[in-house]
């Protein structure tokens, strides 16, 4: 059996140093995520300072303009119309509350 030479074995250890370099930022930066028309996720690089790649919107410009009217929500999901429901519902509440402790006196 041959010894190994020692040069082959210098430039392999420089050449995993160059490549761990070269590609460690690439690997733990973080990832996209978006699901793939397969149903599993985008293993691409996110844009920077974005959550997803320049595939999945990450690109520069994308995404709806700053104070955005059309995006305003209204109806049924604003916030007051929220409030104005959930007050509703503790009124209900209070109602079904009252009604059945009614029931529980005329039955007693």
């Amino acid at each position: 059996m041959a010894h190994p030479d020692p040069r082959s074995a210098a430039i392999r250890d420089v050449r995993r140093l160059r490549w761990e370099r070269n590609t460690r930022p690439m690997l733990s930066s973080p990832r996209c995520g978006a699901l793939t028309r397969q149903g599993g996720r985008c293993r691409a690089p996110a844009a920077r300072g974005k959550k997803r790649c320049r595939m999945h919107g990450g690109a520069f410009g994308s995404g709806a303009p700053k104070g955005n009217q059309n995006a305003l929500r209204h109806g049924t999901d604003s916030k007051a119309a929220r409030q104005e429901f959930a007050r509703i519902a503790k009124i209900r509440q209070a109602l079904r509350d009252e009604a059945s402790a009614s029931r529980r006196r005329r039955s007693s």
